[in-house]
C-alpha cells in the first residue's frame, strides 16, 4: 500500500479532481493515506480533509516525514490522471516494480505533469526534497506508467 503525496503548489484548484481520482485506488487497496503538502486556500483544504480523510502537512519534507508507508506515490495537484492510471500502477506494484513515473496530462508547458513511485528513504535523504529533485533521483531508467 501507498501513501499518496500531492503537492499543492499553484494547482489548488485541481486539487479536488485529483482527490477524486484517487478514491479508486484507495478502494483498490492501493492506498493507505494521502496527504496534502504545501498548503492552498484554508477553506477549500479543511472541507477536503473532512471530505476525504486527507492529512494536512505545510510542506513536502513534512509529508514525506509523516507518511506511514515505504513506498510513496508524490504528485502535484495539477495532474491530470491518464485513463488507466490505476490498472498499470497496480500492475506495476503486483509485478514487484520499482520507482517509476506516473505520466499524466495537464502540464504546464510540455502539456504532461508527472507523479512519482518512489521509496521513502530515497525521499527522505534528500535535504530539502522537491518533485523536481525526486525526479531526478529517479534517473532516466525509471519505469514510467499511464
Amino acid at each position: 500500500m501507498l501513501s499518496v503525496i500531492v503537492e499543492t503548489g499553484d494547482a489548488g484548484e485541481r486539487l479536488p479532481a485529483l482527490l477524486s481520482a484517487l478514491t479508486s485506488a484507495a478502494i483498490d487497496g492501493l492506498v493507505r493515506e494521502v496527504l496534502i503538502a504545501g498548503g492552498g486556500p484554508p477553506e477549500l483544504l479543511e472541507v477536503l480533509r473532512e471530505e476525504t480523510g486527507a492529512e494536512l502537512a505545510p510542506d513536502l519534507a513534512s509529508a514525506i516525514a509523516a507518511a506511514r508507508s515505504e513506498r510513496l506515490l508524490v504528485t502535484p495537484a495539477k495532474i491530470r490522471l491518464r485513463t488507466g492510471w490505476l490498472d498499470a500502477l497496480g500492475d506495476h506494484l503486483r509485478k514487484g516494480g520499482g520507482d517509476a513515473l506516473i505520466v499524466g496530462e495537464g502540464g504546464a508547458l510540455s502539456g504532461r505533469s508527472y507523479g512519482l513511485l518512489i521509496g521513502r528513504g530515497v525521499a527522505r535523504a534528500l535535504a530539502q526534497p522537491d518533485l523536481k529533485r525526486l525526479r531526478g533521483e529517479l534517473g532516466r531508467g525509471a519505469a514510467r506508467l499511464a
